[in-house]
């Protein structure tokens, strides 16, 4: 595949992205705005500590506090870059990285296809539907995970076909040659950042394991060696600080979500009432229901996002004809293995997103997949059913090329219609505490705290999953003196929002269109 294609694919990359970014001028949602928020605080040099707590998983001392105790540090890194880099500390700047990373998908998945297939129409269709990602577009260019797995992923699929199958971009190796080293270390290397981006990141460590001990040739144990050696270089730092900070190697705040009942227990607290006698008293029927339930519910993920319904027959087709390609083998096995940690061991977090936000990771080699799956077909079509194979490749791939673009801006179109909408009302909010005279540092309660800091500045901590006795608990402990309640609320505090003035422990303040502000009184 030639140099200028891969060029055109990424100028189509990033404009497709950029036209995207210009919709979204916030974050846009909770995750987004904790990486920016914390990116933000690393490039003012307040280093690894967050100005507001948005769970009680970690069970934190108070305000300020270790950041990361739940999610991965790789994104915020990114947009730290992106502002240091820009030297500006603005979401704009902060997100340079992100559709950086974006526009280079298409390129790199071409990449895939081309080495795939060894035939540039395959490379070009793929790279055509990374241009266009559908489902994944809003996501792509704000400061979440999503732009970042998606590239190491694809660099860990590419690597893996060009290092363990001989199918390089350039020419083939000799099909007798044991894999260098280097190409297990780097796969460990690109397992290490894919665990520094997403926690469930660390199953990449396994499937690099297979890729070594699946391997031909002698020296099995050799490659394995080497592909723990580059997780360890990229993951042990990070371990070493939770180690300093929380005392243990990997993030307080992911153990407890083994033991949820229901996804509101995010919001748990104190959170050390999750535990695993609490989880097996609610029932083995009620465990079993809840990982059907999120199976269920990423089986429809992996149709409608991963497989964008359309391509999902044709990536099917494409894994079956090459099954007996190690690199497919392991990708098979890396879907399989999210799909079961997302399914059985965090079905809660796995059916609201994880599967989603896990899978963006293999979508690089899905896209590289369905390109070589439609081939296949017009193949199959031209010997069984006489069609004209140029033809017929032209009509479905236009094809093919036009639903992904149709689709991606119906979905760019109506995902970003009302794009930060809660950070808009937290402004507005904010003037009403201004109004009211309450202090700029005084800790405030609210839905959330990484989106109403940004609108702020100020201190927060989030409503936790109860009643108005958890609410009034939560705020004492960390010193909240008022509480933002918007009609999006925990089911305990029903209520309290329909009869603000009846509670005890609160005065209501102020009631509009965004919510109410009460202040908490003394005990």
């Amino acid at each position: 595949m030639k140099r200028r294609d891969l060029f055109l694919l990424f100028l189509l990359g990033l404009t497709v992205n950029v036209l995207v970014a210009g919709r979204e001028r916030y974050p846009g949602y909770m995750d987004a705005e904790y990486y920016f928020a914390t990116g933000l605080g690393l490039a003012r040099g307040e280093g690894f500590s967050e100005p507001f707590l948005w769970n009680y998983l970690g069970e934190p001392e108070g305000l300020p506090t270790p950041s990361h105790a739940y999610w991965m540090p790789l994104t915020s890194l990114l947009a730290a870059a992106g502002m240091a880099l820009a030297g500006a500390q603005t979401f704009a700047a902060a997100r340079g990285p992100f559709l950086l990373l974006a526009a280079s998908l298409p390129p790199l998945t071409a990449a895939l296809g081309y080495t795939l297939s060894r035939r540039r129409r395959v490379a070009w269709l793929a790279g055509l539907w990374a241009a266009f990602p559908a489902f994944y577009a809003p996501f792509l260019v704000t400061t979440d995970a999503f732009a970042p797995a998606m590239v190491l992923g694809g660099l860990f699929f590419l690597c893996a076909l060009r290092g363990l199958c001989g199918a390089g971009i350039v020419a083939p190796r000799r099909t007798d040659e044991s894999p260098r080293r280097s190409v297990f270390f780097i796969l460990g290397l690109l397992a290490g950042a894919l665990y520094l981006a997403r926690a469930d990141g660390l199953l990449w460590l396994f499937v690099a394991l297979l890729a070594a001990f699946g391997a031909q040739g002698r020296g099995r144990w050799r490659a394995a060696t080497w592909a723990v050696a580059g997780w360890v270089l990229l993951a042990l730092p990070w371990m070493a600080r939770n180690l300093a900070v929380f005392g243990t190697l990997f993030a307080p705040g992911g153990a407890r979500a083994l033991w949820w009942t229901r996804y509101d227990e995010l919001f748990a607290y104190p959170a050390a009432r999750l535990t695993f006698a609490r989880w097996w008293a609610s029932g083995l029927t009620a465990i079993l229901q809840a990982r059907l339930w999120a199976l269920g519910l990423n089986l429809q993920t992996a149709l409608a996002v991963q497989g964008e319904i359309f391509l999902l027959p044709l990536i099917a087709l494409a894994a079956w004809v090459r099954r007996d390609d190690r690199s497919v083998r392991l990708g098979a096995l890396a879907w399989l293995l999210t799909l079961t940690a997302m399914t059985l061991v965090f079905p809660y977090a796995g059916a609201r997103g994880g599967f989603f936000h896990s899978g963006a990771a293999l979508q690089p080699l899905g896209w590289a997949l369905a390109a070589l799956g439609l081939e296949r077909l017009v193949d199959w079509g031209a010997r069984a059913r006489g069609w004209n194979a140029v033809q017929a490749w032209r009509v479905f791939s236009a094809a093919g090329v036009f639903l992904a673009l149709a689709l991606t801006a119906f979905i760019v179109q109506s995902r970003t219609a009302d794009w930060g909408a809660g950070q808009r009302a937290y402004e507005r909010l904010e003037s009403r505490l201004r109004d009211l005279g309450i202090p700029a540092d005084a800790v405030v309660i609210v839905n959330d705290p990484p989106g109403f800091y940004l609108a702020s500045g100020r201190p927060a901590i989030v409503i936790p999953d109860g009643d108005t006795d958890t609410l009034l608990a939560a705020a004492r402990r960390y010193g909240a003196r008022y509480v933002i309640l918007e009609a999006n609320h925990p089911r305990g505090l029903n209520t309290l929002f329909e009869n603000p003035a009846g509670a005890a422990g609160l005065q209501l303040l102020w009631r509009g269109e965004e919510g109410m502000i009460f202040e908490v009184l003394d005990g």
